[in-house]
């Protein structure tokens, strides 16, 4: 259940909690729902602290705020967003207060009612430890909502847990099975109208000329950078926009190089050896890194290479507005929240009080929609036309305007002694840096969660590192994808252990162990990762290969697994084990469901992803191009997760980056063929009866 029955009244419990008639306590939730059970999660610790039976449990998605002290920004980051792993890591402990402080408003409340000294029973319950006697939640909330909150700092949060760990139902599915749950596509306002909207074939184009009228729209808005068509449907706006596209003159970059794949790719290869290349240090430890690197006993030097990714959701970009002259209402799958309100203030000239953003389901974020660019569209249009409206993307709009991962070339230099332990690595990453295309950085600092994240603070025992990034200078739109730096980082560092393991005959597992020594968490991911696949105890059948990645990052600690077979022109991933600490588990139904689809996301990416640009053009418009893992090809996943009284950590973004060297290291163990560059199988289409 997601919502309260309607007419039911209900007090508030400061900013997160609401209690009704019927005893139920709705939960108010700062971040966002995309699939990945955070709902439930975040309601599963609330509930907790209140002793709830989990039959009264509600779970909302909170709207936009704007205050100062914003109740729903993420603790961590102070921005009410949701990215990086970090809803469970921000909001554990201030949730967890937040109950406790709740509770003993309850307990105050009671005691003012009725006298005598009252304790937390089951069931959304008080009970009088000298008499027994019980009273609901309900019949306290109202004089509870006058109580004084206590200090959250000061109250005492429950030990011996009965929710947190257990596997609980989503809040969220039911609505999902029955079809009653609003994605962003679902929304409907009364008298609204539907859009869509052409962007320059060529990134970075603007609008030169555009119709004001063509058939079988009722409104063509130019936009600046792009050219939006009204109509009565979704699908009559989608047709105008195609048999008019024509009729649109572009204003194109004066310079294409930045935006064309091969361009960037030759740039790229030449910053990556250059001796002159502007560098930006971020971990220089020991000294003479690249003179220890080459008079190791076993040393290799090898590049990696990697594409821009689009996000792909399955939900494309949309938002449904509603501006008038005094008010606007917007109704978006977002990721950021924080930026909403902002942005609409910006286009409107409407003060922040009166304007309400409310955050629907997701079909698929990614990262994508933490992004404003469609929320903007849908304002402007809104407003020129006087009525509400639904903005859509088509698919091929989606694709090719997407925010992409930035592409990679990462240059590794890892040296060992003739047993294979690390002695010093030299490592550079020459990428685009999404922080200087949006000039967001003091001083043009590149530094963003994609320059050498999963490269530095490695738990290996490296005791010579020199980490550097080179920002590859590219006009290509940037934006977040799922595990963000980790994602192309953690292919080059683990590809490379694997190399120096392979060239000095040390099974990897066992190099691993040695380099994680220091580290007791790592180690008993890597035992465990072990014992679940017998890595190093199980011989596998002829013509299966096995590769091992792993991952200390957003707050956890994964290793992966992987087996295949065939060749290496045609690979099938047939069975894959995952090990996870992420620290305190709170659902575990919820992890390995996020295990499973980190599984699918990886293998898509790494086998077929990839998004290429011909002098500004993207050369992607739909899945038939995208390819993505089939149902018949996934594969058998096994995975343990490991108890630990540790703080949260990350895990919807932590099994992604582990996928893609796990398989080219499975690859190089079955083929003896070592595949350094991403994807591994360029090209691929999904074309009818299952041909690639």
């Amino acid at each position: 259940r997601e919502t309260r029955a309607a007419g039911v009244s209900a007090a508030s419990l400061g900013a997160y909690l609401k209690i009704d008639a019927s005893n139920t306590v709705t939960i108010a939730i700062g971040a966002t729902e995309m699939g990945q059970g955070i709902l439930t999660g975040l309601a599963q610790i609330v509930a907790e602290e209140l002793k709830l039976n989990w039959s009264q449990v509600l779970a909302v998605q909170a709207d936009a705020n704007a205050q100062a002290n914003n109740p729903f920004a993420n603790p961590l980051f102070h921005a009410q967003l949701t990215g990086g792993s970090t809803s469970m890591r921000g909001w554990y402990l201030p949730l967890r207060k937040a109950a406790a402080v709740a509770r003993d408003m309850l307990l105050a409340a009671a005691t003012q009612l009725y006298g005598g000294t009252w304790s937390l029973t089951t069931g959304g319950r008080v009970i009088n430890t000298a008499t027994n006697a019980t009273h609901n939640f309900s019949e306290l909330a109202a004089t509870a909502a006058m109580v004084t909150p206590p200090d959250p700092n000061s109250v005492s949060l429950t030990s011996s847990f009965q929710l947190i760990g257990r596997r609980v139902p989503r809040l969220d599915l039911p609505a999902k099975t029955d079809g009653s749950a609003l994605f962003g596509l679902d929304i409907r306002v009364p008298g609204m109208a539907y859009a869509t909207v052409l962007h320059c074939p060529t990134l970075g184009g603007t609008v030169a000329t555009a119709p004001t009228s063509v058939s079988g729209a009722t409104n063509v808005i130019n936009l600046g950078n792009a050219v939006a068509f009204v109509a009565n449907d979704t699908w009559s706006a989608m047709q105008a926009a195609n048999a008019n596209a024509s009729q649109i003159k572009w204003t194109l970059p004066v310079s294409l190089s930045s935006r064309d794949s091969t361009a960037l790719t030759s740039a790229a290869n030449a910053l990556v050896t250059s001796s002159t290349a502007t560098t930006h240090v971020y971990e220089n430890i020991g000294a003479n890194q690249a003179q220890m690197v080459a008079g190791a006993s076993v040393k290799i030097d090898s590049t990696y290479q990697l594409p821009f990714l689009a996000h792909a959701c399955m939900e494309v970009l949309n938002c449904t507005v509603s501006v008038t002259s005094t008010s606007c209402e917007a109704w978006v799958p977002t990721q950021g929240q924080q930026f909403l309100i902002p942005t609409i203030a910006a286009i409107t000239g409407l003060p922040a009080s009166a304007i309400t953003v409310h955050t629907t389901y997701l079909g698929g974020g990614l990262g994508r929609k933490i992004e404003t660019d469609f929320v903007i569209q849908a304002v402007k249009v809104s407003k020129a036309i006087g009525r509400p409206v639904k903005l859509t993307w088509s698919r091929t709009q989606d694709f090719q305007n997407d925010k992409y991962r930035p592409s990679a070339s990462i240059r590794v230099q890892l040296g060992s002694d003739s047993r294979g332990a690390l002695q010093s690595l030299v490592y550079r990453n020459v990428s685009p840096s999404i922080n200087i295309q949006r000039n967001t950085a003091p001083g043009n600092n590149p530094e963003d969660t994609g320059a050498v994240a999963g490269a530095t603070a490695l738990p290996y025992d490296i005791p010579n590192r020199l980490i550097e990034f080179v920002p590859l200078p590219a006009d290509i739109p940037l934006g977040y994808w799922r595990s963000v730096g980790e994602s192309y980082n953690t292919f080059a560092i683990e590809s490379a252990i694997d190399e120096v393991a392979q060239a000095s005959g040390v099974n990897p597992l066992t190099l691993r162990r040695t380099a994680l020594a220091n580290d007791a968490r790592a180690l008993a991911v890597i035992d465990a990762v072990d014992q679940l696949s017998g890595y190093t105890t199980t011989a596998l059948p002829a013509g299966t290969g096995k590769g091992l990645a792993f991952l200390k990052g957003f707050g956890s600690y994964i290793a992966l697994v992987l087996h295949v077979t065939g060749t290496a022109a045609a690979i099938r991933v047939v069975r894959a084990f995952y090990a996870l600490d992420c620290g305190q588990v709170i659902n575990p139904d919820s992890v390995e469901a996020q295990l499973q689809g980190g599984l699918v996301h990886g293998l898509s990416a790494a086998l077929w992803g990839q998004v290429t640009f011909v002098k500004g053009m993207p050369q992607v418009r739909n899945f038939d191009s995208y390819r993505l893992l089939r149902m018949a090809e996934m594969p058998v996943v096994k995975s343990t997760i490991i108890q630990s009284s540790a703080a949260p950590g990350g895990v919807g973004e932590t099994p992604v980056p582990v996928v893609a060297p796990a398989l080219a290291n499975a690859i190089a163990n079955l083929t003896g063929t070592r595949l350094r560059n991403l994807p591994l199988y360029p090209g691929a289409v999904m074309g009818e009866g299952g041909d690639d």
